[in-house]
C-alpha cells in the first residue's frame, strides 16, 4: 500500500525531473528499439560520451531490420571507442533475432524481451518502462546510491548479494502510473544531485526524507566493500610489415574484444624481455618469422578488470606463412587501410604513430 511519504517522493521526485532533466537525444523518442539502444550505451558509458555515438548509430541503423541486416565489423566499427564489445555484439544478434522472428518488433513484455541476447534485469525495465509504462523498477548504480542515503542501507552498493534489497526498495518507491518517469527522474537524481562525491544536498528535492542528510551521515553512504587490487599485465606486439603492408588479426567472436581487429602479441612470460616475446608470440600466433627493428611505443591501458603495459615494436617479415589456430581472419593492410577496420582501445592508441 502506498503511504503518504511514498506519495510525496514520487510527486517531488517527479515535479523535480520535469524541471531539470536533460536534454538528451533518446528522451526525445517512445520508440522501443532507440531507447534500448541507448540503454545498452549508457549501461557502461557516460552520457557525455554516448550522446554522439547514439545519434550516429540510429542514423547508422535507424531500426531492427538495418542493425540486424548490417555486416558485424561495420557495428563494431560505429562502436570503436566506446568499449565493451560485447555489448555492440549482443545487440546486433538480439536485433538478428527480432527480424526473423518478429519482422524486426520490440517485445513489449518481460519474458521475450529478457530472453534477448545482452538484455538483463536492468536492461529490460529501463526498456520496458520507458518505451511501454510497464511497472518495472529499474536498478543501478545511481538508484543504488540515492537509495542507499534515503534509507541508510547498511548493505554494500558493490557487492551482488546486496541486489535483492535494493530491488526491493525500488519497487516500492515506484510510481506504477508513470513508471517510465519515475525511473528516469531517480537515475537524473543519481547523476545530477546525489553524486558520489561533494553532493548537491541544498538542491534536492528529497532532503526531507533522506534519512542520510537528516542525521548527517551523507558521506558515509552508499557503503562499499574493498575490492582486490587490479592485476596488470606486460603485454609485447608487433607492427609486421611485408611490402608496405602490415599483417593484422581478428579476435575470436566468443573472446573478450571479440570481433576486434588488432596486431599480433602475447604476454610476456618471466624473465623473458618484450622484444624476445614479441618474436615468440609472433610465430606461435600466426606461424611466421619476424625481426624486430625499433620499439615504437609503450601503452598503458585499463579494461574493468585488468591493466596491462603494452610495449609495441615494428618487426620486419623474415619468412612463414601466416597460419592460424582456427578458422580466425587475418589481413594484409597497407596503412591508409587502417581505418576501415574496429580496433580495441589499446591498439588505437598507437595507430597515430604508423600512419605518421
Amino acid at each position: 500500500m502506498k503511504t503518504p511519504a511514498i506519495s510525496a517522493i514520487q510527486r517531488k521526485l517527479t515535479d523535480w525531473y520535469v524541471e531539470n532533466r536533460r536534454d538528451l537525444p533518446w528522451r526525445k523518442t517512445r520508440d522501443p528499439y532507440r531507447i534500448w539502444v541507448s540503454e545498452v550505451m549508457l549501461q557502461q558509458t557516460q552520457v557525455q560520451t554516448v550522446i554522439p555515438y547514439f545519434n550516429n548509430f540510429v542514423t547508422a541503423y535507424p531500426d531492427v531490420a538495418s542493425l540486424a541486416r548490417a555486416d558485424l565489423q561495420s557495428v563494431l566499427k560505429s562502436w570503436e571507442g566506446m568499449g565493451y564489445y560485447a555489448r555492440a555484439r549482443n545487440l546486433h544478434r538480439a536485433a538478428r533475432r527480432l527480424h526473423a522472428e518478429t519482422h524486426g518488433r520490440v517485445p513489449s513484455n518481460w519474458a521475450d524481451f529478457r530472453a534477448l541476447p545482452g538484455v538483463g534485469d536492468y536492461i529490460a525495465a529501463a526498456v520496458l518502462s520507458i518505451a511501454f509504462d510497464k511497472p518495472y523498477a529499474v536498478v543501478d548504480g545511481n538508484v543504488k546510491r540515492v537509495l542507499a542515503r534515503l534509507s541508510v542501507v547498511d548493505a554494500p552498493v558493490n557487492q551482488s548479494g546486496s541486489m535483492t534489497v535494493f530491488r526491493k526498495m525500488a519497487e516500492s518507491l515506484l510510481d506504477r502510473a508513470h513508471p517510465g518517469t519515475f525511473n528516469q527522474a531517480v537515475m537524473e537524481l543519481g547523476a545530477l544531485v546525489c553524486t558520489p562525491r561533494s553532493p548537491s544536498c541544498k538542491t534536492c528535492p528529497l532532503t526531507a526524507y533522506c534519512r542520510a542528510f537528516l542525521s548527517g551521515r551523507v558521506d558515509a553512504y552508499p557503503k562499499k566493500e574493498k575490492r582486490k587490487p587490479v592485476p596488470q599485465y606486460h603485454i609485447a606486439a608487433g607492427v609486421v610489415e611485408k611490402n608496405r603492408r602490415l599483417l593484422i588479426t581478428r579476435r575470436s567472436p566468443d573472446v573478450m574484444l571479440g570481433g576486434l581487429w588488432e596486431f599480433p602479441g602475447g604476454k610476456v612470460r618471466r624473465g623473458e624481455t618484450a622484444e624476445a616475446a614479441c618474436v615468440r608470440e609472433i610465430r606461435e600466433e600466426v606461424n611466421l618469422a619476424v625481426a624486430v627493428e625499433s620499439h615504437l611505443t609503450r601503452v598503458r591501458h585499463a579494461y574493468s578488470h585488468f591493466k596491462i603495459i603494452l610495449d609495441v615494436f615494428r618487426c620486419r617479415y623474415l619468412s612463414g606463412r601466416v597460419r592460424r589456430r582456427g578458422p580466425v581472419a587475418h589481413r594484409w593492410v597497407s596503412y591508409r587501410q587502417l581505418d576501415r577496420y574496429p580496433f580495441p582501445g589499446a591498439n588505437r592508441k598507437f595507430l597515430h604513430l604508423l600512419k605518421e
